[in-house]
């Protein structure tokens, strides 16, 4: 893999990760509402999600999505009700002032699962790697290393830019002190994880 490919790849995907969207939303409304400490099993699924997607792309199985349509369709739908349930959840948060009387957080377990649930129930995530790949990459002769650097670009590029809005997000909620702002977050990360559960809904 040379190292111009590998850069007009990750110019790109600095482009794609970090153009607001269902996983963007739900990853700021948890760090609202919650705050940064516990996002790192949600950020963790969402790398690994991704790298399962650049990994069918680039082995050119991008009809196993097609294949296996009513797997994908269930993670899908399962992914919209939890987060759909996470904002309602939000939205009914209680208003407390005081960090230590935060809602409980989520366990590292349903955070993974949310965080893989909103990058598996995405398939045009796939899309973006079987289109953008072929114009940088011979696909058909990609070895394991060629492979390797792919997948460790976009988990760095992918790092750099989802911590950058869990800083933007955190930085946002230090500000949240007053009972009237701290419902304000938790109605607006609400009606973010909503949207993201709609956007992932309407997708094809």
């Amino acid at each position: 893999m040379t190292l111009a490919s590998l850069l007009i790849f990750a110019g790109a995907l600095v482009i794609a990760a970090g153009s607001p969207g269902p996983s963007v939303a739900a990853l700021v409304a948890r760090v609202l509402t919650r705050g940064y400490r516990d996002v790192l099993p949600f950020l963790s699924a969402m790398w690994i999600g991704e790298a399962l997607w650049l990994s069918l792309a680039v082995a050119g199985l991008s009809t196993v999505a097609e294949r296996f349509t009513f797997l994908f369709l269930v993670i899908k739908w399962l992914g919209v009700i939890y987060l759909l349930v996470l904002a309602w959840k939000m939205w009914n948060a209680p208003v407390r002032s005081s960090e230590e009387a935060l809602p409980e957080t989520h366990s590292p377990l349903k955070l993974f699962l949310a965080g893989m649930s909103v990058t598996l129930g995405n398939p045009k995530i796939m899309l973006f790697y079987v289109a953008l790949l072929p114009t940088i990459i011979d696909l058909a002769n990609v070895t394991f290393l060629g492979w390797a650097e792919l997948a460790l670009t976009m988990v760095v590029v992918l790092a750099v830019v989802d911590l950058s809005w869990v800083f933007l997000a955190a930085k946002a909620r230090m500000l949240l002190r007053s009972s009237r702002a701290m419902r304000a977050a938790n109605r607006t990360s609400a009606g973010l994880m909503a949207g993201a559960a709609a956007a992932i809904a309407a997708r094809s």
